[in-house]
């Protein structure tokens, strides 16, 4: 099983690869990638630098690519590939049915990963990747709990990997509207999801209001934490009362379900986090190495307290335990 971490910067990149990743993700500073946010993401320098660091220490370096290419702009999208290619990444982790077919065809040689803005979540989808594009793994949407994975890897044999850290979007990677309809910016075209730029917060009657794009996403009394305002995760007032209708703001944390995903067949497990510092890389994959290295030599998973690097101080398993459904 691999463990597969964020890096946001090349700091973040060294510090993922100190501190025990098998691989990295990563992605350019342009809006080929989901996390295309002010101050993140790498040049092509860098890229070709952080590869050769971490190709050194024996780790790999995944590169996303895996926005939506816009009309009459897919020559970014292409250049992004190429270089990627040049610089030496071990695999490209990609979404668009475009950017796939592209890349087989130019690079054959080139492992290729399916994003989770792909959204393939059924055995068919993944045999579709797999036979058109050579597709040899796809990243799982956060919206399959632990038998349906268990199912999806008895019936195909690509490799799978499934998120176990970190932000924890509950829409089907792919398919969200949400902050597109707020801010006119989208997560998966444009590769940003709640930007800063429309994130504003106030006071009023005693009470921290935030808003994104001049809509109210929540209300925060003295003593409450204040998150981050997406829209998935806001409280909004229904005929049946008013609450967090689709997720509180707080982090996915698998680390308990590790067991039973490597059980269900699970090739890779993914912490999520790109527009985090270092110290969280670094603490949050220290833990999970800890955590792997028990379950490989027989032994009782260590217990370890992530709270500090959870959103809101807060986790849950997410769809792995599908309660709500």
């Amino acid at each position: 099983m691999e463990l597969i971490c964020p890096a946001g910067t090349p700091a973040s990149l060294e510090a993922a690869v100190e501190a025990g990743a098998d691989a990295v993700y990563c992605g350019f500073r342009d809006e080929t990638n989901a996390r295309n946010f002010p101050g993140l993401n790498f040049s092509r320098e860098e890229l070709r630098k952080g590869v050769a660091f971490a190709h050194r220490r024996g780790v790999k370096v995944l590169v996303a690519i895996n926005t939506f290419a816009r009309a009459g702009a897919f020559g970014l999208w292409q250049e992004a590939i190429d270089d990627a290619v040049m610089a030496g990444a071990d695999a490209l982790i990609l979404a668009d049915l475009a950017t796939l077919d592209y890349a087989h065809r130019r690079h054959p040689g080139q492992r290729l990963h399916v994003s989770v803005q792909a959204g393939a979540a059924n055995p068919d989808a993944i045999r579709f990747y797999a036979e058109t594009f050579g597709a040899q793994r796809v990243v799982l949407p956060r919206v399959l709990n632990v038998m349906e994975i268990a199912s999806m890897v008895r019936e195909t044999s690509c490799e799978t990997e499934v998120f176990v850290f970190g932000g924890l979007c509950v829409m089907e990677e792919g398919r969200c509207s949400l902050s597109s309809y707020a801010t006119g910016q989208s997560p998966n075209m444009n590769g940003v999801c709640s930007p800063a730029s429309h994130v504003a917060y106030a006071e009023r009657n005693g009470h921290i209001v935030s808003t994104l794009g001049g809509f109210t996403i929540n209300s925060f009394g003295k003593d409450e934490p204040a998150g981050y305002p997406t829209l998935c995760k806001g409280r909004f007032a229904t005929p049946r009362g008013s609450g967090y209708i689709f997720e509180e703001p707080v982090s996915l944390d698998a680390a308990l379900m590790l067991p039973a995903l490597r059980d269900a067949g699970v090739t890779a497990f993914k912490i999520e986090g790109r527009q985090r510092g270092r110290a969280y890389i670094a603490g949050v994959v220290r833990s999970f190495r800890k955590i792997l290295a028990a379950i490989d030599e027989g032994r009782s998973p260590p217990a370890v307290s992530l709270a500090a690097m959870a959103e809101g101080q807060a986790s849950t398993v997410g769809a792995y335990r599908k309660g709500w459904r």
